[in-house]
């Protein structure tokens, strides 16, 4: 019974990093699972909720551009309202503005110029919805959807 105890021990230890003097094989990970919480994990499910979060906030932000922006006089089809409209607006729905507006820039919902936006400073820079807001509503409920089915019920 001994015996079996510390066989167990040696391959419990064999597996653990912090145990001193063992070579470990080194864990080979995919692209796609590098730097990622294994799937199905606690984190993996704050992620996806989170990341659900944060699209149905960039819609939401999509909408009030939509609502509240003019159309271009070349393209109707893009809607545009300057930052300083925008933040005086979205301050009473939303502390994140900027960084919703890099998001959504990063997913080609919306295109402005300049790095970051700042209040008062880049209040006059025009921030443009480049996209037509039934096609962003139509796609991102399609990855809500998914990823809502990803994420398992909690009992």
């Amino acid at each position: 019974m001994f015996d079996q105890h510390a066989a167990k021990h040696i391959s419990s230890q064999s597996k653990n990093p912090f145990s001193s003097g063992l070579n470990l094989p080194k864990p080979t990970f995919s692209k796609e699972e590098y730097g990622r919480p294994a799937a199905g994990s606690l984190s993996d499910i704050r992620g996806r909720k989170a990341s659900a979060h944060v699209f149905k906030e960039m819609i939401e932000l999509c909408d009030v551009i939509h609502q509240n922006g003019t159309p271009c006089r070349d393209q109707p089809d893009i809607m545009g309202i300057t930052f300083g409209d925008l933040f005086n607006i979205y301050v009473h729905i939303n502390d994140k503005l900027v960084g919703l507006l890099l998001r959504a820039r990063k997913h080609k919902l919306v295109d402005f110029e300049g790095e970051c936006l700042f209040q008062r400073r880049d209040d006059n820079v025009p921030i443009f919805l480049i996209r037509p807001i039934e096609e962003i509503r139509r796609e991102f409920r399609q990855k809500l959807e998914q990823m809502s089915s990803e994420i398992p019920k909690a009992h």
